[in-house]
């Protein structure tokens, strides 16, 4: 992901299609180490692409993958009942101050 990172950023800073050189100034100044294989496999990959159609084409795919946020809401909503209940119980319908 950073090599992917890297290689957005020198295109947002203007240059159309970036070398593997300033991938790695780019990954540099931020102390990030990387392989020459990666960054090469990433340019080989890009080459001749639109930037726009690849992030559309990206976006498209991670529209089809489920999150499953859904469930995990739900059944914290049930704990959330259980505890209030529980706590009602503790008292016994006897108020200390009444």
């Amino acid at each position: 992901m950073k090599v992917v990172a890297a290689y957005l950023l020198a295109v947002l800073s203007g240059k159309a299609s970036p070398t593997s050189a300033d991938i790695k100034t780019i990954l540099g100044s931020v102390g990030a180490e990387t392989e020459d294989s990666q960054i090469e496999l990433l340019l080989k990959e890009v080459k001749g692409k639109d930037l726009a159609e690849l992030i559309a084409a990206g976006r498209e795919k991670l529209a089809s993958v489920p999150s499953g946020g859904g469930a995990s809401a739900a059944e914290s909503k049930k704990e959330e009942k259980k505890e209030e209940k529980e706590e009602s119980d503790d008292d016994m319908g006897f108020s200390l101050f009444e």
